[in-house]
């Protein structure tokens, strides 16, 4: 049975049979063509058996092998490798089939390569995540073929291989080495003039051209017989807390991903880059009850913490308490903290329900509110109406893009920080807010 299960035909056995096919109708007309019709399914015949034989006397002729990353990182571009080798004594045709997880609902992955007998031979290629969690491969399936290409032979490798899709650790790294390296505006972060003093002493040193002039200390100027200022550095340890709704507002989707894995996305390289800059950092998840808490703490290993939780995150498709998360807050947080509440409103109806419940958080904890626009209707507001439909659904699309500048205006008016972005500039709008934030000293 095993022998019949691995034994296919090859698509170029069955141009073989029309060709002898029509050899068999045209004897009717030329009979001369009759019995060379035959000696071709003879000959045919035979090299059936032979291919047979070149395909099935090595045993395990080929070996394959797929190269899967411990973690998969959600909405990235990820490369996995597929590696082949061959004992063949002739040059091999083969056809890979990987049988990828359902969730990238692909099924015309198929690679075709030559191999010669002992030669290794790799091929990459990418898959990119929408959805974390469980991803199993199914088989590495492998087609070879002789050169008489009549069969082909199957071979199955790595059966059910599981691999975790986590929060984007691509996106994590890329902003870990510009925060280690100081080099944060390269991806749209601006730098942040400072006002004031209100960041910790850090040391004297030499003044130099662009150095603030207010910052020059006049004794150690007089001692040095050169020009000495203070530098000054952010103050460390503090509280930052990212809150996450995962209620149903956060499951709209815009390329192919949720904007709760967008908030999760960013709160992963958001932590990391606090961390990187010495504050505490812990995390929050909310709907209608509260589904995680991890208290702010100032240690990189603390980020496999964060990372774990987020990567088991998911959404109840219910309406979140706010008021239920004003007393978490205020039992849980006692520190005056930074907190970024990732969360989405889409009617000003809906953000004047909760209001109440975020000023109060506000009262005794610095704010910041992120929700998100619609990026599609801003695609549709920039298209020209040709028809009264299209005039219709382009004035509804306004007025929806116009109340998200007014929920804006309404936080703001109390004081409220806010950031209202496009879902994939959700990273680098939060990292800048916290950069600003740092920079004015008003944690």
């Amino acid at each position: 049975m095993a022998f019949l299960r691995s034994l296919y035909i090859h698509n170029i056995f069955f141009r073989y049979i029309a060709l002898l096919s029509a050899c068999f109708v045209i004897s009717y007309w030329v009979p001369i063509l009759y019995p060379i019709a035959w000696l071709l399914v003879f000959l045919l015949m035979a090299f059936f058996f032979l291919d047979l034989y070149f395909l099935y006397a090595t045993q395990n002729a080929i070996k394959a092998h797929r190269n899967l990353p411990r973690k998969l990182s959600n909405s990235d571009q990820n490369i996995l490798s597929v590696h082949l080798n061959s004992k063949y004594p002739f040059k091999t045709e083969v056809s890979i089939i990987d049988e990828l997880p359902v969730q990238f609902q692909k099924r015309d992955f198929e690679h075709r390569t030559q191999l010669q007998k002992g030669e290794p031979h790799y091929f990459e290629y990418s898959v990119r995540p929408v959805e974390r969690g469980e991803h199993i491969f199914g088989n590495l399936i492998v087609f070879a073929s002789s050169p008489l290409r009549i069969i082909k032979r199957k071979y199955l490798f790595q059966k059910d291989q599981m691999v975790p899709v986590y929060p984007s650790i691509i996106q994590m790294q890329q902003y870990d080495f510009l925060a280690t390296s100081n080099r944060l505006t390269e991806f749209g972060l601006k730098k942040i003039r400072r006002i004031g003093h209100t960041q910790e002493f850090e040391q004297i040193k030499e003044y130099i051209k662009g150095d603030d002039v207010r910052t020059i200390n006049w004794k150690a100027t007089a001692k040095k017989n050169q020009l000495m200022v203070n530098q000054y550095q952010d103050e460390r340890s503090q509280p930052i807390y990212s809150l996450i709704d995962t209620g149903r507002v956060m499951k709209m989707p815009f390329n192919g991903l949720s904007l709760l894995d967008y908030a999760i996305n960013s709160t992963l390289a958001f932590s990391n880059v606090a961390l990187k800059r010495n504050d505490k950092t812990g995390l929050l998840t909310f709907s209608k009850k509260i589904e995680t808490f991890v208290p702010a703490v100032q240690k990189l290993t603390h980020l496999n913490t964060i990372m774990e939780n987020l990567y088991k995150v998911a959404t109840n498709y219910s309406d979140s308490d706010f008021g239920m998360l004003y007393a978490q807050v205020k039992r849980k947080i006692n520190q005056r903290s930074l907190l970024l509440l990732y969360t989405n409103f889409e009617h000003i109806s809906g953000l004047k329900r909760q209001l109440p419940y975020i000023l109060a958080m506000a009262k005794k904890h610095m704010l910041v509110v992120i929700f998100f626009e619609n990026t599609e209707l801003e695609s549709l507001i920039a298209e020209d109406a040709e028809d009264l439909q299209a005039i219709y659904h382009k004035t509804i699309a306004e007025k929806f893009s116009l109340e998200k500048r007014l929920m804006q205006k309404e936080l703001q008016k109390y004081g409220i920080q806010t950031i209202l972005t496009k879902p994939e500039e959700l990273t680098v709008n939060t990292i800048n807010k916290y950069l600003e934030i740092k920079a004015r000293g008003i944690i």
